[in-house]
């Protein structure tokens, strides 16, 4: 029998929705766990009406930061002992008040980087939203460790906007395809794993039927980080 420790996670989705509900299926099946008992105590508030993040990096949209901070107190008052967000491009706000938290925060990038290094450590190409692009977030965290990302060129980073903006509107085919061609577009220049630091990209990654062994998925490594720490 392998237990929980009885530690309560807060999740903080709707970035964007379907990401969420993926993650939270993956903090199901890869939990340590045989019955629902063994399973850790996730509370979950959708807040779909976030500003978009990447909009408010670039300076073209109203910052979400307020409104995440609040969501993230929320779910602390609501009985939290951790804390996630399944969407990279809001820890560029979270940054900002992430020491001002009562509870520790589980953080993706951070979780992420990690996981690539270990699939990988010849490094990865790196695909996100324009906005978690130029915040140089990931890059900063790979420089902090020594890993090496390879940055994707312009083309590819539309075909990656466009792939994942059909997963928001559901059209899992586009997303599907989009993600193809721009796979084989950098496997053709490196065959390196693909880290896919926005959190609609691991669904189509998923729906393209690329091999599992050559990506690395920010929602895969933020669920296997909060469940060590549920399970430790």
């Amino acid at each position: 029998m392998t237990q929980a420790n009885g530690k309560i996670l807060g999740v903080l989705g709707g970035m964007g929705p379907a990401a969420a509900a993926e993650f939270l299926r993956l903090l199901a099946v890869k939990a340590p766990a045989q019955t629902d008992q063994e399973h850790p105590r996730v509370i979950m508030y959708g807040d779909t009406q976030l500003p978009d993040r990447s909009a408010g990096m670039l300076g073209i949209g109203p910052s979400p930061e307020p409104q995440l901070k609040a969501d993230m107190e929320r779910l602390i008052d609501w009985g939290a002992d951790v804390v996630c967000a399944p969407c990279n491009s809001a820890h560029y706000f979270i940054n900002h008040f992430r020491k001002e938290l009562a509870v520790p925060l589980v953080h993706i990038i951070e979780e992420t980087v990690r996981a690539a290094q270990t699939l990988s450590p010849a490094g990865a190409w790196l695909l996100g939203t324009q906005g978690t692009m130029q915040s140089g977030m990931y890059q900063q965290e790979a420089q902090r460790i020594g890993y090496p990302l390879r940055e994707v060129p312009p083309a590819v980073a539309a075909q990656s906007e466009a792939s994942l903006r059909a997963i928001k509107a559901g059209d899992m085919t586009a997303a599907a395809a989009a993600m193809t061609a721009l796979a084989e577009t950098l496997w053709a220049l490196e065959d390196v794993p693909l880290l896919l630091a926005c959190t609609e990209l691991p669904l189509a990654y998923d729906a393209a039927g690329l091999p599992p062994e050559r990506g690395v998925s920010s929602l895969a490594a933020l669920a296997d980080a909060c469940l060590r720490v549920l399970y430790e």
